[in-house]
C-alpha cells in the first residue's frame, strides 16, 4: 500500500514551500538546524491528513496550507522534545538534533517550533485552527506525562493504555483532520466528525506501532524497545493479564528488572506471541481502522475519501 500523494502532489510541493519559510530563522546556528530537520523530514503523513481532509470538502486555502505548516510544526518539536525525554541518539535513521547538538539546544529549539507555530496562526488570525490545535499539544504532554507516572509501577490497565495513546498520539492525528477539514468549511460539525476519523485512524497508527516491537522482520525499530523501556503496550497488557500465576510473575519480573538482557527480552516476546497478545491488539487495530472507515463513508464521496481511505490502510499496513 503506498501513500495517495498523486491527488495531492501540487498541494504538497505548496506545503513544503510554505513548511520551509514558516521555520526559518534569522540566527544562524538556529537556520541551520532548521535546514537539517527539513531535509530530514518524515513522510508527512500529517499534513497529508489535513491536505486530503480540506480536499474532500474543497479547494484548498491559505488556512489550509497554515494549517498543515502548524500541525508538521508541532509534529516536529514534540520529536525534538522527545528525543531529550528518551535519550535518543536517532531519528528516522539519521542522528538526532538532541545527539548533534545536545540538551540546551534540542530543548531550545523545540520551544522555537512551538512559539513558531503559534505565531504563524496568530499572526494570520486562524484562531479556531490554532484551538484546535493547541488541544492537541495539551493532550499530547498529558499523555506522556500519565505514560511515565504509569511506567514506574508497569501499567496493566487496558483502558489507561487506551487514555495514553488517545493523548499521545491519536490527539494530533485528530486534530489535523479536523482544521484541515475546518479551513474549507468553517463548519463545526464536520469539523468533529473529521476530528473523530483521525481519532480512530490515530488509535489503529498506534497499536500497529506497539506490534512491531513484538514482529520478526525488520521493522525499522529494535525488537523488544518498549519492553527495555518498561513500556506496558496492549500485547504485553493482554499477555499479562490472560497468564497463569507463575508466568504472570515472572513477565512482570523481567520487565521491571531485567529488561536489558535480551534472552529474557525475547522470552517475554514469545510468552505475548503464545498468550495472543499480537492477536488481540491486531483485532483492536482492525476495530479502530474500521471505526475510521464507518465515518469516512458518511462523507462525500470523490477521489479525495478514496485518498484518506488508502491513507487509513496505509497506517494499517505499513511494514516500520
Amino acid at each position: 500500500m503506498s501513500l495517495p500523494t498523486n491527488l495531492i502532489t501540487e498541494e504538497l510541493k505548496v506545503f513544503e514551500m510554505r513548511f520551509k519559510e514558516a521555520v526559518k530563522s534569522q540566527a544562524p546556528l538556529l537556520d541551520r538546524i532548521m535546514r537539517y530537520i527539513v531535509k530530514r523530514k518524515g513522510k508527512q503523513m500529517r499534513p497529508m491528513f489535513v491536505l486530503l481532509s480540506a480536499r474532500l470538502f474543497g479547494p484548498v486555502t491559505d488556512i489550509t496550507y497554515r494549517a498543515a505548516s502548524l500541525v508538521e510544526i508541532l509534529h516536529t518539536a514534540t520529536l525534538v522534545h522527545d528525543d531529550v525525554v528518551d535519550d535518543s541518539m536517532e531519528r528516522r535513521g539519521f542522528f538526532s538534533v538532541y545527539a548533534l547538538w545536545k540538551n540546551k539546544v534540542s530543548v531550545l529549539v523545540g520551544d522555537y517550533l512551538l512559539s513558531k507555530g503559534l505565531l504563524l496562526s496568530l499572526d494570520n488570525k486562524d484562531y479556531r485552527v490554532l484551538h484546535i490545535l493547541s488541544d492537541a499539544v495539551r493532550k499530547m504532554s498529558e499523555g506522556e506525562l500519565l505514560q511515565m507516572e504509569k511506567a514506574r509501577s508497569l501499567n496493566l490497565n487496558e483502558d489507561i493504555y487506551f487514555e495514553i495513546i488517545k493523548n499521545k498520539t491519536a490527539s494530533l492525528l485528530a486534530s489535523a483532520c479536523s482544521a484541515g477539514a475546518w479551513s474549507v468549511t468553517e463548519d463545526e460539525e464536520i469539523a468533529e466528525k473529521m476530528r473523530q476519523f483521525g481519532e480512530n485512524t490515530g488509535m489503529a497508527f498506534q497499536i500497529k506501532d506497539d506490534l512491531f516491537d513484538y514482529a520478526n522482520e525488520n521493522v525499522g525499530k529494535p525488537t523488544g524497545n518498549d519492553i527495555k523501556e518498561k513500556k506496558a503496550t496492549l500485547p504485553l497488557i493482554y499477555a499479562i493479564n490472560h497468564a497463569d500465576k507463575a508466568t504472570r510473575r515472572q513477565i512482570i519480573h523481567i520487565v521491571k528488572n531485567d529488561n536489558q538482557n535480551k534472552e529474557k527480552v525475547n522470552w517475554v516476546i514469545q510468552q505475548v506471541q503464545q498468550l495472543g497478545g499480537i492477536d488481540y491488539a491486531i483485532a483492536k487495530m482492525n476495530a479502530y481502522t474500521q471505526a475510521a472507515m464507518d465515518i469516512l463513508y458518511t462523507l462525500p464521496d470523490n477521489e479525495f475519501r478514496k485518498g484518506l481511505e488508502d491513507l487509513v490502510k496505509y497506517v494499517t499496513d505499513r511494514k516500520y
